[in-house]
């Protein structure tokens, strides 16, 4: 975008044109001043970006410095180039040199970093941050990777006679550039092939500003308020009145509130129309949504979602900074709050229309079968890129590729193939028959080899697809997949659909027999604990998340670590049956769990699980949805006994769903990048970025992370 400044003379509202050689000294200084100034929405803001990122560097106390460089106050220059911005001064010696080029092919020409290489100098500052203020300066530590804290730059500036109180601020510093690349994303670059993207305006057509890495919460945010469940909850059937009259003494804190308000914003289509053109004196009223010329501006603001952000990020610590988060996360701890929101009345919970029931069946050598059962919101799926269709293109490639690479030419991007995988293939890898070794069978005594096997219970209103994009390589790198997904309009999941426990099988014992308890417990693979601990994680917690995942592998236990993290009881020690069955239970709190709505065995299991603490037990039974009376996780068995069905009272139906939305990632990590939706609106494909609404041309349903579908009803 373009920024235009204007001088306004008040009461009369003339204006003058800036800037202007014609104006008064004192005026162009005066002005120049105010555009200088950081206000304090500004500060905040690259106050909370930075927010726990500088230290002070490891390599500033004993920098030594060479040469007698003198660095003049003004006209800088790259030593190796002919860049005059985004410069930096190597505190050691006194090279001036450009800095990093961007992934938008901005910035500089990559010769500072590589002189470090060369020369291993830590230490550079950038120049044009360098004020009487030397806390804001820019200064970045080359080995450490991040931008840091010198205590001594005064002395080090003094060093190549830098007056730094002469000096005024010409350049934005790292995490200011950060955080207007990520506020102001431009359109242009991710509009579908180049084509120009048609604004629509109307009930259901508004966008959502930008807060600052927040296009996570804004295309999750515009998918879910397109679904029936959501709509009626906060729009058709709650007014913005009856929302506030139902509020607690703080309305800016509930979240139905605010839902309600975000519903009211988005779908009322009163926050959704043209800018005016200079010549127009009204926008175009807006009854249904319609299209309007491209002549016609279509920089429309939107809403600023920050009340509801504060809200839904509140209790949780990722989503209330201003850094980039998973969208998939984002979506999970949404729903979570969704449900709790509603706990006093479930039966206006839309989340229900998201969640279903998994059972997973597990086959002992024995013959003898567990059953085990969780709930979930999504149906997350690994991306088996043997089954690509298009594996003869992909060779070609790559040996064109590897020719390319020996010759030293360059792979254009038009030149690249990327592997095809059909949704069928990732559905079909679910359901697929999986081994589990190293298997405690309660039956055999001893541990063996089992097969698992997953199904779904039941069939959601919305059924949710995760792609597992994002893999760990060998070293445990983070890696994207550059893989594209063939996602048809139409599926047929009905033959994923569990059968439960069948005619003629026989369940595992649910225990050991007297005095083998102990033998009988679960007990954690020592491999996949050590190479957990050796990333950092807790010695206790990786042993919880290899029995939890049954051994299954480090990659499952990881995943199992990393959402259980804020678990209330994930700092219990690891109790054996013996020892569990001698807690003993206050009746009185298992009645007042029974009186949230709780079942009593649900009840007994998260006291325990709390150590007798109402209020932790109550979380507990909110973050362990799959926990069941028959607990089948925890003993690799099922109950015997009947049970309440861990499905009870879900939404269910066939198993023929629709598309209906795609988010999708643009970035090699969900921690960066940007997040764009696209929705199927009255029969057409509409594309939400940000607070930008328009008419999709080339859907990119093949680049999807999560996949939102909606059942058919016949």
């Amino acid at each position: 975008y373009e920024e235009t400044h204007k001088i306004v003379i008040l009461p009369s509202y003339a204006t003058l044109p800036f800037p202007s050689v014609e104006l008064p000294e004192k005026v162009r200084l005066a002005v120049d001043a105010i555009l200088m100034a950081e206000g304090a929405e500004r500060k905040e803001q690259v106050a909370a970006w930075t927010a726990d990122k500088k230290q002070i560097s490891a390599y500033a106390m004993d920098l030594r410095q060479i040469g007698n460089v003198v660095v003049p106050p003004s006209g800088w220059k790259c030593a190796k180039c002919d860049k005059r911005d985004n410069l930096w001064l190597n505190l050691t010696d006194g090279m001036i040199l450009c800095g990093r080029r961007n992934w938008d092919g901005t910035g500089g020409n990559n010769h500072a970093i590589e002189y470090y290489k060369v020369t291993g100098y830590p230490l550079a500052v950038k120049l044009g941050t360098i004020t009487s203020d030397l806390d804001a300066a820019d200064v970045f530590s080359y080995p450490e990777d991040d931008s840091v804290i010198d205590p001594l730059l005064a002395q080090h500036l003094a060093y190549f006679g830098i007056d730094f109180s002469s000096l005024q601020k010409t350049e934005m510093t790292t995490a200011e550039r950060e955080l207007d690349q990520n506020t102001n994303f431009d359109w242009d670059r991710i509009q579908e092939s180049g084509q120009d993207v048609e604004p629509i305006f109307g009930p259901g057509y508004t966008g959502l500003v930008n807060l600052g890495n927040s296009c996570y919460m804004a295309a999750t945010m515009q998918v879910v308020f397109s679904t029936q469940s959501f709509c009626g909850r906060y729009y058709m059937n709650q007014s913005l009145k009856m929302a506030f009259e139902t509020a607690p003494a703080d309305p800016t804190v509930d979240l139905n509130m605010q839902l309600t308000k975000l519903a009211h914003g988005l779908l009322s289509g009163k926050y959704s129309f043209p800018a005016v053109e200079k010549g127009e004196t009204t926008a175009p009223s807006v009854k249904d949504a319609v299209s309007f010329p491209l002549h016609i501006s279509a920089m429309i603001e939107g809403i600023p979602p920050r009340m509801f952000k504060a809200v839904i990020a509140a209790s949780h610590p990722e989503f209330s900074t201003m850094r980039q988060q998973d969208a998939l996360e984002f979506f999970l701890h949404f729903l979570d709050q969704v449900e709790r929101s509603n706990a006093v009345k479930p039966e206006l919970d839309p989340s229900r229309s998201f969640k279903f029931g998994v059972e997973e069946r597990i086959l002992c050598s024995s013959g003898k079968v567990a059953y085990n059962k969780r709930l979930d919101y999504i149906l997350s799926l690994n991306i088996p890129l043997h089954e690509a269709t298009n594996k003869e293109e992909l060779e070609a490639f790559n040996k064109s590729k590897a020719e390319k690479i020996s010759e030293g030419k360059d792979v254009s991007s038009d030149e690249i193939v990327r592997p095809r995988v059909p949704l069928e293939a990732c559905l079909a890898n679910f359901a697929a028959p999986e081994e589990i070794p190293d298997f405690y069978s309660s039956a055999l005594k001893a541990k063996t080899t089992a097969i698992k096997t997953a199904g779904l219970t039941s069939f959601p209103d919305y059924l949710v697809l995760h792609m597992r994009k994002f893999v760990m390589e060998a070293g445990w790198v983070p890696k994207k997949l550059d893989v594209y997904i063939d996602v048809p309009d139409v599926i047929d999941i009905s033959h994923m659909r569990s059968k439960g426990l069948q005619p003629g099988e026989e369940l595992l014992p649910e225990a050991a027999p007297e005095g083998a308890a102990e033998s009988s417990q679960p007990v954690a693979d020592e491999a996949i604990v050590a190479q957990l601990a050796s990333m950092g994680f807790n010695q206790l917690h990786c042993q919880k998340a290899a029995i939890n995942t049954l051994n299954a592998g480090v990659e499952e236990a990881m995943n199992w670590l990393l959402s259980h993290m804020d678990d209330p009881d994930i700092d219990a020690p690891i109790s054996h049956g013996s020892q569990s069955a001698e807690i003993s239970i206050d009746q009185s709190k298992v009645d007042t769990l029974i009186s949230f709505g709780f079942q009593e065995e649900i009840s007994r299991m998260a006291l325990k699980a709390s150590g007798g603490d109402i209020e932790k037990a109550t979380d507990w039974i909110f973050n362990n949805p799959s926990a069941s009376a028959s607990s089948a996780m925890d003993t690799n068995a099922s109950s015997n006994g009947p049970s309440t069905p861990v499905d009870a009272g879900l939404p269910d139906g066939g198993g023929r769903y629709r598309l209906f939305g795609i988010v999708s990632h643009i970035g090699t990590s969900t921690q960066c990048g940007h997040y764009v939706a696209h929705i199927l609106k009255d029969g057409r494909w509409v594309i939400f970025n940000d607070d930008k609404v328009g008419a999709s041309i080339n859907t990119p349903k093949d680049m999807g992370y999560l996949y939102f579908f909606e059942r058919i009803n016949s």
